[in-house]
């Protein structure tokens, strides 16, 4: 299988096409580019001079959309229609979400614990994908406004420690936002790219990447072993950052005055100004010794001493992290080579401190931390482009490689330009009761809908034990060797009945028909996302109508004939609902037999558990 330089097995990206790097970041985001001239990586920045975006988006009365900026305003002015933080959202279930939705202002509806959460603004329904394609829409046009240059490539960098749904909806929403994915890269190795860390080959360096931006904290330890970075550990806080240095510091000036001129929880606007007062002086004290602020007619200082003081609780948390990070990557402090600082947070002079006290040698800090992620990303997409000739591609994969779901839904198992030789196994599970067989359908392309793909083979897994739908579970891997041969496997975990094919490498197209597919992917976007959301919302709707009728017909004696006649009544509308095209009108009629069917579920089921225990001596 030859190696291949430039965009995987087509061999057709120009030179004077621009191949971006972003960072699609929880509290910011940004795009960069290594410069046709100068050689060197640059990040992008508006008219302002501005380089950040704020991943903050705001969806108006009639559905208009603002970005960045111009929605920082909403949060306060309209927070129910003010999406921030979705970057937590991606890839998540409502299960995953249960003990943070306090922190988001916005709605996620609830119906199932196990699917994917849904953000409710007025009557419409957004998946997270969506919602972070017009974020990387944002950065796209700005890219395309600074080249004056259509730009349809790009790097995206996402945590290491996301999982496949994660970077899969990643991928996604970059297609939605009209961006061909060439790569998802981890943060961690973004970082130390920009650093020039991992660009010799014979380089062999173990890396600790410290990230503490303004939400969250992870540290992550990097083995760079002939220009290949593998993630030997992460760890982190998802809930620790920037945030909550201001909180501490407005915490420690609150103590220093009356309870009685404390401001209170509903002024909102006094509350705000001591964390922006935080905020500016926390950022003076990066540069200067001491620093003095005014607020609600207090005068209030501090110094580097103090600030210390004041965050030595948080930086031991993160600290905490690293020695995690250390273990479970079976490595001593002294086998680390080189740490590498990422995030705005890191500025401070106090953290540098205790970070390079920490692993006992000094770290690097050049770049600005803000921006580091976003550099690396576009050595990468430079890399990519063909451009660094010292630098060479591993094989990967022409096209996603997935199965059928239901729906005819195509679930990718091996996203298109994944190095090989590569492994990755999900579980599936039965949908009707007493199911003793699955068919497994294997696929290859990057539209959402199997029909536009290209059927390489299926085979009948058979059988499966007779259980009850869900119980079943149906591991499925894909393995793909080093000479391109993929291999399928299926196995029913409980009882180890199992079964393989085998599929021969390039599966037969050529350079050109690869082109056509991944143009029509990028082509056919919106209408595919569109389309994938509703035969998911068809799929939720028809699994929620069998659940409440199997209760209903159980314990129909529970329920009182009102409760009957309304649950019947929201069945029956979204029964319509699941015969148009309106997957909007779905959620919304699902969202209703929820409310009517929770409050007697929650009572029947209070009763069940009620009488099971009557006699029984709880200690």
């Amino acid at each position: 299988m030859p190696k291949i330089g430039i965009n995987i097995a087509t061999g057709s990206l120009q030179q004077a096409e621009m191949i971006v790097g972003i960072d699609l970041g929880t509290t910011n985001s940004l795009v960069a580019l290594v410069h046709p001239d100068t050689r060197k990586p640059v990040v992008l920045k508006d008219q302002n001079g501005l380089a950040l975006v704020p991943s903050i988006l705001h969806i108006g009365q009639h559905g208009e959309i603002t970005v960045g900026e111009a929605a920082r305003t909403f949060l306060k002015e309209d927070p129910s229609r003010t999406i921030f933080s979705v970057k937590r959202l991606m890839g998540k279930s409502y299960k995953d979400l249960s003990s943070s939705q306090d922190l988001f202002t916005y709605k996620i509806i609830d119906e199932d614990k196990e699917s994917l959460v849904k953000v409710q603004v007025g009557q419409q329904f957004y998946s997270p994908i969506e919602l972070s394609s017009y974020i990387l829409r944002e950065l796209k046009d700005r890219a395309e406004h600074m080249l004056k240059t259509p730009v349809s490539k790009a790097v995206i960098t996402v945590p290491a420690y996301f999982n496949d749904a994660q970077r899969q909806a990643t991928r996604d929403a970059g297609k939605l936002a009209g961006i061909d994915v060439l790569r998802i890269i981890n943060e961690p190795t973004a970082a130390s790219l920009a650093y020039g860390l991992g660009m010799s080959p014979e380089e062999n360096k173990t890396i600790a990447v410290y990230d503490l931006g303004g939400g969250t904290f992870d540290v992550s330890i990097l083995q760079i072993n002939n220009g290949v970075f593998e993630v030997l550990s992460t760890h982190g806080d998802t809930y620790l950052g920037g945030d909550d240095i201001d909180r501490a510091i407005v915490d420690f000036w609150l103590k220093q005055i009356p309870v009685s001129a404390q401001p209170k929880k509903e002024d909102i606007l006094m509350v705000q100004s001591y964390r922006l007062a935080a905020v500016q002086v926390k950022h003076q004290l990066s540069m200067q010794s001491n620093a003095e602020v005014v607020v609600g007619g207090h005068s209030f200082s501090l110094d580097q001493f103090q600030l210390e003081e004041i965050i030595a609780p948080l930086v031991e948390r993160t600290l905490a992290s690293c020695q995690h990070a250390l273990a479970d990557a079976k490595l001593s402090i002294n086998q680390i080579d080189e740490v590498v600082l990422v995030g705005g947070s890191t500025r401070m002079p106090a953290i540098k401190k205790k970070v390079a006290a920490f692993f006992g040698r000094s770290v690097h800090d050049a770049l600005d931390p803000d921006q580091v992620v976003a550099l690396g990303a576009a050595i990468q997409a430079d890399i990519l482009a063909g451009n660094n000739k010292d630098f060479l591609l591993l094989d990967i994969t022409p096209l996603s490689l997935g199965i059928e779901t239901m729906g005819s839904l195509m679930d990718v198992l091996i996203p298109r330009n994944t190095k090989i030789p590569f492994r990755v196994a999900r579980q599936y599970t039965t949908q009707q009761d007493g199911q003793g067989s699955m068919r497994i359908s294997v696929y290859q392309g990057e539209r959402d809908m199997v029909q536009d793909n290209r059927k390489l083979s299926e085979f009948n897994l058979t059988g499966i034990p007779g259980m009850p739908a869900g119980v079943p579970k149906v591991e499925v891997a894909f393995l793909i060797n080093a000479d391109g041969i993929l291999t399928v496997r299926a196995k029913e975990i409980r009882s180890g009945v199992e079964q393989e094919i085998e599929i021969k490498p390039q599966y037969g197209l050529t350079d050109q028909e690869v082109e056509r597919l991944l143009l029509d992917s990028i082509t056919h976007a919106k209408d595919d996302i569109k389309k994938r959301a509703l035969v998911e919302a068809r799929t939720e709707g028809e699994q929620l109508l069998q659940t409440t009728e199997k209760f209903v017909t159980k314990y129909a004696a529970s329920l009182s004939p009102k409760e009957l006649s309304v649950t019947a009544a929201d069945m029956q509308a979204l029964q319509l609902a699941l015969t148009m095209e309106d997957k909007d009108l779905i959620h919304q009629r699902m969202e209703a037999l929820n409310e009517t069917s929770r409050p007697y579920a929650e009572r029947v089921m209070d009763q069940a558990v009620s009488t099971a225990l009557k006699g029984q001596k709880i200690e």
